[in-house]
């Protein structure tokens, strides 16, 4: 596209559409085609601007959308109230008087995107399992997903492995929007009170939300889930590790950056290291786990009862 279409489109002058454009080039983010004898110069896509695409498989558009919403930008605009702890709740609540899962039920449109942004993040993780370590899910044959959100991890995995029954399990207000998939039973209710059985449970970016105390609380009604003899809990949450230089810097800089995220929004929510895992789940009575990097923020933890 032209700078001439990008600006006839937008309905502007052309000024506002080149500078803008300037810095998402230099960003690579867009990139340019020089001008030739047939036309002027073009922008044309990259591979991390089509992510920006409302449809495809690969878009990451709803979450970008949200993480910069005016609702989830507002906490970061008084973080140092909860650094200087002049606030006894989360940020996000201190400002909209709510914390933020009572505010997707309350608010449609958020917790429609909330969700949508989500599934963006679960289509970069399960492709990720499954490329890297499909093997932890043979041999399972039922699975419920805690926090499963509209159903977008589980529906990918039961696609990748069509062995597997799937339980998509979240809070009553959070279910409805889930979509109907064939070996998916949508359930409804609070992984704090009990969790569907199956034989095995997986839980993604949810534990991120919690203090230990409340992580300990739900990962053993995670155990209470799965067979003694054969069950296990997967757990795919980001693994903090304070030592390994050889890690990739773009993917340890944003684990750092979502535990700045998770004391913006929740009330004792963190990104753990390794022994902080090793705490929880020891403390939940799991008595081994193993740890396997896969190509996302994200690591996949099996945990054994």
């Amino acid at each position: 596209m032209t700078l001439l279409e990008l600006s006839s489109a937008l309905r502007c002058d052309p000024s506002p559409p080149y500078r803008i454009m300037r810095v998402l080039v230099h960003l690579k983010i867009f990139k340019n085609k020089p001008a030739t004898q047939l036309g002027p110069k073009v922008y044309a896509q990259t591979p991390l601007s089509k992510r920006l695409l409302k449809s495809g498989q690969n878009s990451m558009a709803a979450f970008i959308l949200l993480e910069n919403s005016p609702v989830m930008l507002a906490p970061w605009h008084v973080l140092s109230t909860r650094i200087k702890g002049n606030i006894r709740n989360s940020v996000f609540e201190e400002v909209h008087g709510e914390d933020i899962w009572s505010f997707g039920a309350a608010n449609p449109d958020h917790n429609k995107l909330f969700n949508e942004a989500m599934a963006c993040d679960a289509r970069v993780v399960v492709s990720a399992m499954t490329e890297s370590c499909i093997e932890v899910f043979e041999g399972i044959e039922t699975i419920v997903d805690v926090g499963g959100g509209d159903g977008t991890t589980l529906r990918l995995l039961v696609e990748a492995c069509p062995w597997i029954q799937g339980i998509n399990f979240d809070l009553p207000h959070v279910v409805p929007v889930a979509q109907e998939c064939d070996r998916i039973e949508n359930v409804g209710g609070d992984m704090f009170d009990c969790v569907p059985k199956a034989d095995a449970v997986i839980i993604k970016s949810v534990l991120q939300d919690w203090g230990d105390d409340e992580c300990i609380r739900i990962l053993k009604k995670c155990r209470e889930a799965i067979a003694e003899d054969k069950g296990k809990v997967i757990i795919v949450e980001a693994v903090i590790d304070e030592k390994d230089e050889k890690e990739d810097i773009k993917l340890t800089n944003v684990r750092l950056m979502l535990d700045m995220v998770m004391m913006a929004y929740t009330n004792t929510g963190k990104e753990r290291t390794l022994k902080e895992w090793e705490y929880v789940l020891e403390e939940a009575g799991f008595s081994r786990h193993t740890i396997t990097p896969i190509h996302a923020v994200c690591s996949v933890i099996q945990a054994f009862p």
